[in-house]
């Protein structure tokens, strides 16, 4: 897998990451959520910042199955998805990754037929921090 890569006002959510913890860059002014992070918030202009937590429950808003994959380094893992989340506390919020058929299971275990837009899931993450998706489960 590539890694993230990361700038000084992204850093925190990757520390936050991999302890197992969804937060999001929250304006400590006016209090708007913003993602991806950056410096100023771009409804006050404001800089200062704080990590909020999030639940971690969103809904699939859209994905892919990309065939081929796109970069070279994913050939071996083809098919896989990518899909777009919602945050449920936060549907200005939308995060990119994967769905998995549950912790710890591999990019591209989750069938690509079964996804479906709308669908509720929850963040979990693998041993390195990165953010994947599984089914909430009713």
């Amino acid at each position: 897998m590539l890694t993230p890569v990361t700038d000084p006002d992204g850093a925190p959510f990757w520390r936050y990451a991999a302890r197992g913890e969804l937060r999001v860059q929250t304006c400590a002014d006016c209090g708007e959520p913003r993602f991806p992070p950056r410096p100023c918030c771009p409804h006050c202009q404001s800089f200062a910042s704080e990590w909020r937590p999030a639940s971690g429950r969103g809904r699939i808003w859209s994905y892919v199955v990309p065939h081929p994959p796109l970069l070279p380094e994913y050939a071996a893992l083809a098919p896989y998805n990518v899909i777009v989340v919602e945050l449920a506390e936060t549907p200005r919020i939308r995060m990119v990754g994967n769905l998995v058929s549950g912790p710890g299971a591999p990019l591209g275990s989750f069938p690509p037929d079964r996804i479906r837009i709308g669908a509720r899931v929850q963040v979990v993450f693998d041993g390195d921090g990165l953010p994947s998706w599984v089914l909430e489960r009713p």
